[in-house]
């Protein structure tokens, strides 16, 4: 239904006409955010110019970007919830819905693609038991794809993590994920 549909892309408590449900929002963003936030405006002649760190910020705390951070860093920034809105879901790092600890990029541009790039993807949804957009029931991964991660001579490449993995093939794939829940196990 359309109003599934619109829970799932913005990821909170959202009505039809894109107003946010709000509580507290003074009190939603903690003091650490805030004061990183405010070292941030110290850079920017104008508030709004610090929305991207601003986003980044909380995200590296929360791990994604809720309807109510949203809000409250827009309040924070002296902007509309729409214009921040437009700011984060454009940039496709910042997660507007929960994403699992690692974030798996996966490069879909044409040169991964003429080098394999759906065998590898394949393969790393075999691997994990996750299509685009899903996370693994333990909340390890989610697998996103992207246009290009800038490796087109190395490709098909996927970032796991910070990790840039080059060169996918089946034993590579399966050596990634191997090797990573093997640290876990330590």
């Amino acid at each position: 239904c359309d109003y599934c549909q619109h829970r799932l892309r913005y990821g909170g408590r959202r009505s039809m006409k894109g107003s946010v449900i709000l509580t507290d929002i003074d009190s939603f963003l903690s003091e650490e955010e805030l004061q990183a936030i405010d070292a941030e405006l110290e850079h920017v002649p104008y508030k709004s110019g610090a929305a991207i760190d601003a986003l980044k910020i909380v995200q590296s705390q929360r791990g994604w970007i809720s309807d109510e951070s949203l809000a409250a860093i827009a309040r924070h920034l002296e902007m509309s919830i729409d214009e921040l809105e437009g700011i984060a879901t454009f940039y496709n790092l910042i997660y507007r819905r929960p994403v699992g600890e690692r974030v798996i990029l996966f490069c879909d541009s044409v040169s991964c693609w003429i080098c394999g790039c759906e065998k590898a993807k394949e393969k790393v949804s075999d691997v994990l038991k996750i299509g685009y957009g899903e996370t693994t029931t333990d909340k390890k991964y989610t697998l996103l794809p992207v246009p290009c991660l800038g490796a087109c001579d190395r490709a098909p490449v996927m970032m796991v993590g910070d990790e840039l993995i080059t060169n996918l093939d089946d034993a590579k794939i399966e050596a990634t994920f191997n090797q990573a829940s093997s640290r876990e196990d330590c």
